[in-house]
């Protein structure tokens, strides 16, 4: 190391800033111990990296790009907030990397809330000790009395009970005994002057250090703590009605932030479902298990006018045939042996004004859907067992993973309800359709499933996101997140998914590389495709009908490819 680069590492390691410094290849040649200690990574892990695999979505790149200054921005790594500066690094007019010197605003922005909260606990703790009506006294380490009320006082009737000792002054005091126990005393009975009241004790501590003691009434007549005791009762019996009364109004949880990826395939469903929210018309959503579709549909309903309304959900398949009916429309007090006093809603009722998410409407059986066709041409419900005809406002959205069109030709779903249902359609495809969102996707699952238990993972390899993205994934977004969980459980003084954290069932299958430096674009995606196609009909033993549904082609243009790269003679 020559003297220079000596200078500029003392700098860096004796500056209050964290500093991350990257080359015109985004490769980072400085990373010092503040930023090592603010963004929870190691510099020999880091040094020589691409920035954006050690610092996801990181800006410092774009400075490269267009050799501006960005002063003053503001960016968010593992909840905490920071305060950037990112600065690029000319020589002799070329550009040559770029800095960004940040500092943690979190501990900064707290501090400025403890400060304020601190000047309000100050504010209430002068009125509360000046106020007539609160009895309050504090002692000193030696039991003297250096405050006390204005109440207490005329109370005990001693105008100047400071300097004195608390034994000399409060009858039946033990706030002498709080300094040598160091224990806090809540909810005491005291006898002063004939009064029997309820005190509280709590000792005053530096350092682990008992300094002093504050002693206060909280009930000034005992009559008034059974008169408060019995008011909170009714009031936490009332809180409970209400209580129980909004968790029958379900919310929807997800919004569109929360759907992952940005893909040219996502990004048309995402375009697709947004403008169906803008309408009131039912939507059918449909898409392989695991996919998202109660994500999508969350998403519409939070996105629709209806969003402030209840968002109820219903699985088709996970309620037996005999209770659906009962669990769709609700049912009158005896309509059935074991039927509650009083009848129950049903979901359509609870869902008034709102949407409801009718989940595997696949599954649903027949005589039921007779009963849902009735109920979206008429708008309006009958309890089970009852009489009365309730007019309802539902927007419906169903999802389903099974081909309803085929469904429909086999007698097995109502042709009329499918059109009902299928106003406004959104097909989500499969993972395996959208590979260029499973970087991200991996990345959003990995800080989910880390928060949820407890783990710090500082990131993901990029051999591992490679084996990813080479993956069929045929449990969709589902299988990812099992995937992912079972590589964190696996991390042990390593914080970094690598590839043998993965599946055997992932890692077998090779990564293709595809060099050539003089072949055209044109000839390397056509070696791929072939590679994909021979690959796939491998894999479904020559079965044309199922290779072009996995493929996401026609079954004509499978047959065109299968000629255009000579695969005709093995695959006919």
């Amino acid at each position: 190391m020559n003297f220079v680069e000596e200078i500029f590492k003392a700098i860096s390691e004796n500056i209050n800033e964290a500093l991350v410094g990257i080359d015109n290849n985004e490769k980072i040649f400085v990373l010092n111990s503040q930023a090592e200690k603010l963004l929870g990574i190691k510099f020999k892990y880091s040094i020589g990296k691409d920035i954006k695999d050690i610092i996801f979505k990181s800006e410092l790149p774009r400075v490269i790009k267009t050799k501006k200054k960005e002063l003053n921005e503001r960016f968010s790594v593992n909840g905490r907030e920071f305060n950037v500066n990112r600065i690029p690094l000319m020589i002799n007019g070329e550009i040559k990397g770029a800095f960004a010197i940040f500092q943690d605003m979190t501990l900064h922005n707290l501090m400025q809330e403890r400060l304020c909260e601190d000047k309000v606990y100050i504010d209430i703790l002068d009125t509360i000790i000046n106020t007539a009506n609160e009895w309050a006294v504090v002692i000193d380490e030696n039991g003297k009395i250096i405050m006390m009320s204005k109440g207490y006082k005329e109370f005990i009737e001693n105008p100047n009970p400071e300097g004195k000792h608390v034994t000399e002054v409060i009858e039946n005091t033990r706030l002498h005994i709080v300094l040598k126990t160091a224990k806090m005393e809540v909810g005491e009975i005291q006898e002063i002057r004939g009064n029997k009241m309820v005190a509280m004790r709590i000792p005053i501590k530096k350092n682990n250090k008992v300094v002093g003691a504050v002693g206060k009434v909280m009930f000034k007549d005992i009559g008034d703590f059974f008169s408060l005791s019995k008011k909170l009762n009714n009031l936490q019996k009332e809180i409970e009605y209400y209580k129980s009364e909004l968790i029958k109004e379900e919310k929807a949880k997800y919004s569109f932030n929360d759907i992952v990826g940005n893909s040219p395939e996502t990004n048309k469903v995402k375009n697709m479902a947004t403008r169906v929210a803008n309408t009131d018309s039912n939507v059918l959503v449909l898409g392989e298990s695991g996919t998202g579709k109660e994500l999508y549909a969350s998403a519409i309903h939070n996105a629709s006018k209806r969003c402030l309304a209840p968002f109820i959900k219903l699985n088709c398949a996970a309620i037996p045939a005999e209770l659906l009916e009962s669990e769709l429309f609700g049912y009158e007090e005896g309509a059935f042996t074991g039927a509650k006093k009083g009848g129950k809603k049903g979901k359509f009722e609870l869902a008034n004004g709102g949407t409801i998410l009718l989940d595997e409407i696949g599954d649903m059986p027949m005589n039921m859907q007779v009963k849902l066709l009735r109920v979206i041409q008429e708008r309006e419900v009958v309890k089970v067992g009852g009489h009365k005809v309730k007019k309802i406002n539902v927007r419906i959205i169903a999802s389903t993973n099974k081909n309803l069109e085929e469904r429909v030709k086999n007698s097995e779903f109502r042709e009329d309800l499918y059109y009902r249902l299928n106003v406004m359609k959104i097909t989500i495809p499969p993972l395996r359709e959208r590979k260029d969102d499973i970087p991200a996707l991996a990345n959003a699952l990995r800080i989910k499933v880390a928060n949820r238990l407890g783990i710090y993972v500082e990131g993901i390899s990029k051999e591992a996101v490679q084996f990813l993205v080479n993956y069929d994934w045929s449990g969709n977004v589902r299988e990812l997140e099992n995937v992912i969980e079972r590589a964190i459980n696996l991390l042990d003084t390593d914080l970094t998914i690598k590839v043998e954290h993965l599946p055997e069932r992932i890692t077998k299958n090779k990564i293709k590389h595809y060099k050539g430096k003089n072949k055209y674009l044109k000839d390397v995606i056509d070696e791929v495709e072939k590679e994909v196609i021979q690959e796939c009909l491998r894999k479904t033993k020559g079965n044309k009908n199922k290779t072009s549904r996995i493929l996401g082609i026609s079954r004509a243009g499978l047959y065109k490819k299968i000629e255009k790269y000579n695969l005709d003679a093995q695959y006919k």
